[in-house]
Parts: C-alpha cells; sequence; structure tokens
C-alpha cells in the first residue's frame, strides 16, 4: 500500500524513475534487502525505511541491510540484474527515513500507547521499554539519534517520543539529524565498499549477514545486561 500510494503520488517517485523492474510477476520477500530491491529499485527503499520507522507493524522490515545493500548496487562497476542511481537511493533513503519518523511521532501523539497495547508482539513491547529507557537515561536529543542504529527500537521510539509528550522541535530538529547520519552513512558505507572491492557481488550474502549481526549486537548486548542485573538482584535466570 505505501509503495501505491508513492508511486501515484508524483512521477519522481513512479517505477520508472528507481530503475527498470524485471517483466512478469515476482515473489517479494519483504525480509530480503535484494528481493525488495529487485522488485521495486530505489522506491522500495523509501518505502521501507517509511514503513519501519514510523509504522508499528514495520519493526520486522530490514532497514540496516536493505540500506547497504543499495549503496553496494549503486556502483557503476556492479553489473548484477539490478543496478541503481546513488542520488536517487539517497534521496529515497532520507524522504523514507524522515517521513517516517515524523508520521510515527504524530501516531504517537495521538494514542501510540493504545495502539501498542493491542499488539501481542513480545518484541514490539520489549523495543517500547527500551525505547523509553533510551529516553529517560540519555536525553531527548541522544536518545532519538541513537535509536536510528538499533532494529525494533527505531521502530517504537518515535510513537514513544509522542506518546510520552517530547517537544515536536526537539524531535523533528534530532529526527532529521539521526535519520540523515544513519541512512547516508550506510548507503555510502555499501558504494564504498563496492567501489574499493572487486567483484564484491560474490560477497553479498556474507556482507549482509555480517550488517545484519553488527546490527543486532546492540540489542543482544542489552539482553546480557539486563538478564546478568536480575541475576545479581536476585531474580530468575
Amino acid at each position: 500500500m505505501v509503495l501505491s500510494l508513492l508511486a501515484a503520488a508524483s512521477p519522481v517517485f513512479g517505477p520508472q524513475a528507481f530503475g527498470p523492474r524485471a517483466p512478469g510477476p515476482q515473489a517479494v520477500d519483504l525480509l530480503d534487502a535484494g528481493s525488495l530491491l529487485s522488485a521495486f529499485g530505489a522506491l522500495g527503499v523509501a518505502a521501507v525505511l517509511f514503513a519501519e520507522t514510523g509504522l508499528l507493524i514495520g519493526f520486522f522490515l530490514p532497514g540496516d541491510s536493505l540500506l547497504f545493500t543499495a549503496g553496494l548496487l549503486c556502483v557503476p562497476a556492479h553489473h548484477g540484474p539490478v543496478h541503481l542511481s546513488l542520488p536517487q537511493v539517497l534521496g529515497a533513503a532520507v524522504a523514507g527515513a524522515l517521513l517516517g519518523a515524523q508520521a510515527g511521532y504524530l501516531i504517537g501523539r495521538r494514542g501510540g500507547r493504545a495502539l501498542l497495547a493491542r499488539s501481542r508482539s513480545r518484541k514490539l513491547h520489549e523495543g517500547a521499554e527500551r525505547a523509553e529507557e533510551l529516553l529517560g537515561r540519555y536525553g531527548h536529543a541522544k536518545a532519538i539519534v541513537l535509536a536510528r542504529f538499533v532494529p525494533i527500537v527505531r521502530t517504537v521510539l518515535n510513537p514513544m517520543a509522542g506518546a510520552l509528550g517530547v517537544p515536536a522541535r526537539v524531535f523533528a530538529l534530532w529526527q532529521v539529524v539521526g535519520g540523515l547520519v544513519w541512512t547516508v552513512g550506510l548507503v555510502l558505507a555499501g558504494y564504498a565498499l563496492g567501489s574499493s572491492v572487486p567483484d564484491v557481488d560474490r560477497y553479498l550474502l556474507p556482507i549482509v549477514v555480517l550488517v545484519v549481526l553488527v546490527s543486532l549486537t546492540p540489542l543482544v548486548v542489552e539482553a546480557v545486561r539486563r538478564r546478568g542485573s536480575r541475576t545479581a538482584n536476585g531474580g530468575p535466570r
């Protein structure tokens, strides 16, 4: 649905502007960055980042690996079935991430806690707890920026910021800063690697797996820290 709305809104976001799609119907794997980029090109980057950062249903989407892979596919020397334009990918990534975060904030202000309470996803609720903890521990600015780099947390922090009454100007400023650093940084990191390593396509799968593992590191560290804290306090192991 998000893809259709973006495509219809303007020729700038139409499929033709983001590279040709392969003919015939395709089965798109929403969890696979390569599949998304092959089917939708840079348009898919905008839609996925909007959903992941703005809609509570988007917590499972592969934001980090999508950005990095999109950067790899922008390298001029890349001769695979999918080739993307670096300016288009950067524009789509920034637009999706910034608009998504702002939408999430507005959702939070208008009833984010009620929507979260209806969800049965354990991961989503854990992410909300982590987001609230970040806001309390680091303050609004640092928490909003850091959340961009933590899967699940970046999905729920924006609605939580709205629900907790973070000032709109403060949120807008720091979500733009965090969104630019996250999107541009990962896309350019992928582009730089693709430009410096010959035939990087051969190593695309292990590289993407490594990116996913690195992005999950904060969650693992936090889970270990919490378990150690519960153990030290005499709680259940």
